[in-house]
C-alpha cells in the first residue's frame, strides 16, 4: 500500500503537465469502453438469484454488482467512475498536499458535496473550471451519478443570482449526461431516482435564473433553454423548440403557448422560462424501469403563480395512429407521470395538443404512448357488431320470457331459475346500452359530469350481471347440496334480489364517493374506471373474477354430480351422461359468466391480439349466448312457444270462421 502511495505521489509531482494530459487522454479513451465490457465476470458457480460484487477495472473507482439469472451473470449496478475531486478541476487551479492530502483527495472522490464546495471557491462566476474535464469524461454510470450530484448541489447552494453565464455552463454539464449514447448506462446507477433528481435540479436552477432586458436562448444538443420577460400587454407568448433525439434522427418540435387571456392575469412584468429535453423521457424510463414510453419532447415551464393554464403542442416521435397517446405532467413529489395534470385537446398522427396546469408539483410535461397496439380495428369492429347482436338477442330473450312466463314458472324451482335468467338478460342489456353511451362521451373533449354518470351506470349494471350470475350459481349449489323447499319462496326471492342489486349498488356508490372528490374516478381518455391514479378499476375486477371462480366451482360440482348419477350404468347410459355433462357446461358457461375468465389471458399476455379478440368476441356476444343456451335450447320454453303458436293459429282460424259466419252463408248461383 505504501508503495502505491509513493508511486502516486511521484507521478503527481514529477510528471510534466503535457505527460499528465497525454496519460489522462489515454485513460479517458480506455474508460469510454468500460460500459461495453462483457458480463459474467464473477468467480464461482452461478446459482439463480445469487449476487456478487467485483472491483472496477484499473484507473476507475467503485464496484460492479452482478445477479445470476438463468445460469448467467448479469450486471445490475455499476458505480465505476473516473471523476473525483482530484481530477475534475483544471490542472492549474489546484494543488495536492503531500501524503496527508491524499486522504483528503480520496474523501473528495466519495463526496460530490466537497467537489461543489471547491467549485464555488475556484470558479463561482461560471463554473468554467470543471466544464472541460466533465466534457472529456466517459459517460459511465459512476460518472453520471457524480455529475447529477454536482448539479443537484449547485442548484441547492445557489439561492439567487443565476445569470446567463451560469445557466450556460450548467446546461453544458447537463447536456453531457443527457446524451443519447448514455441512456442505457442510467439503468445501472444504484439510485433509481437519479434521473428524477436531475430533472428537479435543472428546473430548480432555472427557477432562479435572472433575465434582464433581453431574452435568453441557450441551445445545446440535448437541452435547450429559453426565457423572456412578459407583461399583461402582450398579445400572447410562445416558445418553439426543434431538437434531435440522437445524432442521426430527424428533428422533433415542441411548442409552449400562453394565451392573451392568461397573460392578463399577470399584475406586473415578470419572466418565464421554458426548457426542452429530447432524451430525458427515455432516461426516466430507463432509470425508473417504467413501463411507459415518452413520445415527444419533455417540456419544462416555469411561470409566475398567476398563470394557471398553458397549451403545449408535441410532435410525435413515433407517428403511429394505432397507439394511444396521453398528455401527462411529471409529479415532482411522487416521481411519476400523472394524467391528471393535463387534458388532450386535439390529436392526429403527427402531433398532440395538450392543455396543462403548471404548479409547484407539475413543472414538466410530455406525451406518453402505449408500448403496444391494443386499439386494433378488428377489436373495434368485433365489439360494436357484437354489441349490436347482443342487444337484439337480449330484447328477443326478454320478449320470449314474457311470452311464456306463465307456462314455464309453474313450480318454485323453475320460477326462481327464470327470475335469475331474466334479470341477467335485463341487466346485461342495460350495461350494453350504457357502454355505447359511454363510448360516445369518451374522447379528448370529455363531458365530465355526463362521463361520471355513464361510468357509474356501466359499472353498476355490469356488476349486476355478475352478481345475478352469482345468484344463479348459489341457486344451483343450494339445489345440489340442500333440500330445496326448506326456505319460503319469498325469502329466496328477496335474497336473490339483495345479491343481484344490493351488492353492486353498494360497491358502485362507494367507488364513486371515494374517488370522484379527488378527480380519480375516471380515466382521462375514456369514460371508464381509473387505474393509474386510484386503482378504482379494482372495484370491478376483484368482484368479477371472484364470481367467475365461484361459478367455475359450481360447474365442476354439476359435472361431478352428473358423473355420479351415471356410475354403474351401461355404456350407452355413460355416453348419454357425457353428452349431458357437455350440455350442462355449454349452458352454464355463458350464463354464469365464465367467458369473462378469458380476461385473465389478456392480463397475463396483454400483447397478444388473439387473446383480446377471443375475449372481445365471447363477451360482446354474451347476450346472443344467453338467448341460445338459456332460452332457445330450453325444452320447456320451446314446448311453451309451440303451444302459444298452436294456440295463436287456432284462435286465428276461429276468428276467421266467426267472421265468415257473421257475414252469412254464400248463396248458390244459377246452375
Amino acid at each position: 500500500m505504501m508503495t502505491h502511495t509513493l508511486l502516486l505521489y511521484c507521478l503527481v509531482f514529477l510528471l510534466p503537465t503535457e505527460s499528465c494530459r497525454a496519460l489522462c487522454q489515454a485513460a479517458s479513451k480506455n474508460k469510454e469502453k468500460v460500459s461495453a465490457r462483457p458480463h459474467g465476470v464473477c468467480d464461482g458457480v452461478c446459482v439463480d438469484n445469487s449476487r456478487c460484487t467485483q472491483p472496477c477495472p484499473p484507473d476507475t473507482q467503485g464496484n460492479m454488482g452482478f445477479s445470476c439469472r438463468q445460469k448467467k451473470w448479469h450486471m445490475i449496478t455499476d458505480t465505476c467512475r473516473t471523476l473525483t475531486a482530484f481530477n475534475i478541476f483544471e490542472a492549474d487551479l489546484y494543488s495536492v498536499r503531500p501524503f496527508g492530502g491524499l486522504v483528503e483527495v480520496d474523501q473528495y472522490a466519495r463526496k460530490s458535496e466537497t467537489i461543489t464546495e471547491m467549485l464555488m471557491q475556484k470558479c463561482p462566476r461560471d463554473f468554467s473550471c470543471v466544464i472541460r474535464k466533465i466534457q472529456q469524461s466517459p459517460r459511465i454510470p459512476g460518472n453520471i451519478a457524480v455529475i447529477v450530484q454536482i448539479l443537484h448541489n449547485i442548484s441547492t447552494a445557489l439561492l439567487t443570482d443565476v445569470d446567463e453565464a451560469k445557466m450556460r455552463s450548467y446546461s453544458i454539464m447537463a447536456n453531457h449526461i443527457l446524451n443519447s449514447k448514455s441512456i442505457s448506462n442510467w439503468t445501472f446507477i444504484p439510485d433509481r431516482n437519479s434521473s428524477c433528481v436531475l430533472l428537479h435540479s435543472i428546473n430548480s436552477f432555472a427557477r432562479k435564473l435572472f433575465i434582464n432586458k433581453h431574452p435568453i436562448d441557450i441551445s445545446d444538443v440535448f437541452i435547450h433553454t429559453m426565457g423572456t420577460i412578459i407583461s399583461r400587454d402582450n398579445t400572447g407568448k410562445n416558445f418553439t423548440f426543434s431538437m434531435r433525439m440522437n445524432d442521426t434522427s430527424n428533428e422533433v418540435t415542441g411548442r409552449v403557448l400562453i394565451s392573451r387571456d392568461e397573460l392578463r392575469k399577470v399584475p406586473s412584468p415578470t419572466q418565464i422560462v421554458s426548457i426542452a429535453f429530447p432524451t430525458l423521457g427515455a432516461i426516466l424510463e430507463a432509470s425508473l424501469l417504467e413501463n411507459v414510453t415518452v413520445n415527444g419532447l419533455v417540456l419544462s415551464v416555469i411561470l409566475p403563480k398567476e398563470l394557471k393554464r398553458i397549451s403545449l403542442i408535441f410532435e410525435k416521435i413515433s407517428k403511429s395512429e394505432e397507439r394511444k397517446t396521453q398528455c401527462v405532467g411529471w409529479h415532482s413529489l411522487e416521481s411519476r407521470w400523472d394524467q391528471q395534470a393535463c387534458q388532450m385537446l386535439q390529436e392526429n398522427s403527427q402531433q398532440a395538443v395538450c392543455k396543462c396546469r403548471p404548479s409547484e408539483l407539475f413543472t414538466s410535461f410530455s406525451i406518453l404512448m402505449s408500448r403496444h397496439t391494443l386499439e386494433s380495428p378488428i377489436l373495434i369492429y368485433i365489439t360494436y357488431i357484437g354489441l349490436g347482436i347482443s342487444v337484439c338477442s337480449l330484447i328477443l330473450c326478454l320478449s320470449i320470457e314474457a311470452l311464456v312466463w306463465g307456462q314455464v314458472t309453474k313450480t318454485e324451482i323453475t320460477y326462481l331459475r327464470h327470475v335469475c335468467i331474466t334479470n341477467v338478460a335485463a341487466t346485461l342489456l342495460m350495461a350494453d346500452v350504457w357502454f355505447i353511451v359511454a363510448s360516445f362521451l369518451s374522447g379528448p373533449m370529455t363531458h365530465h359530469n355526463g362521463c361520471v354518470a355513464a361510468t357509474f351506470f356501466v359499472h353498476f349494471f355490469y356488476l349486476c350481471v355478475f352478481f345475478w350470475m352469482l345468484a344463479k350459481a348459489l341457486l344451483i349449489l343450494y339445489g345440489i347440496l340442500i333440500v330445496f323447499h326448506t326456505l319460503p319462496k319469498s325469502v329466496l326471492v328477496a335474497s336473490l334480489f339483495s345479491v343481484g342489486y344490493g351488492c353492486p349498488l353498494v360497491i358502485a356508490v362507494v367507488t364513486v364517493a371515494v374517488t370522484e372528490p379527488g378527480k380519480g374516478y375516471l380515466r382521462p381518455e375514456a369514460c371508464w374506471l381509473n387505474w393509474d391514479m386510484t386503482k378504482a378499476l379494482l372495484a370491478f375486477v376483484v368482484p368479477a373474477l371472484a364470481i367467475v371462480v365461484v361459478n367455475l366451482i359450481t360447474v365442476t360440482l354439476v359435472i361431478v354430480k352428473t358423473q355420479q348419477a351415471a356410475t354403474g350404468s351401461s355404456m350407452f347410459q355413460e355416453v348419454r351422461a357425457i353428452v349431458r355433462i357437455s350440455k350442462n357446461v355449454a349452458i352454464l358457461t355463458p350464463l354464469l359468466g365464465l367467458t369473462w375468465g378469458f380476461g385473465i389471458a389478456t392480463v397475463i399476455n396483454d400483447r397478444s391480439l388473439a387473446s383480446h379478440v377471443i375475449f372481445s368476441l365471447l363477451n360482446a356476444l354474451q347476450g346472443f349466448f344467453i338467448l341460445v343456451f338459456g332460452t332457445i335450447l330450453d325444452p320447456k320454453i320451446r314446448e311453451a312457444l309451440k303451444v302459444r303458436v298452436t294456440s295463436a293459429k287456432r284462435i286465428s282460424r276461429i276468428s276467421e270462421n266467426l267472421s265468415y259466419d257473421f257475414s252469412g252463408h254464400p248463396t248458390k248461383g244459377p246452375s
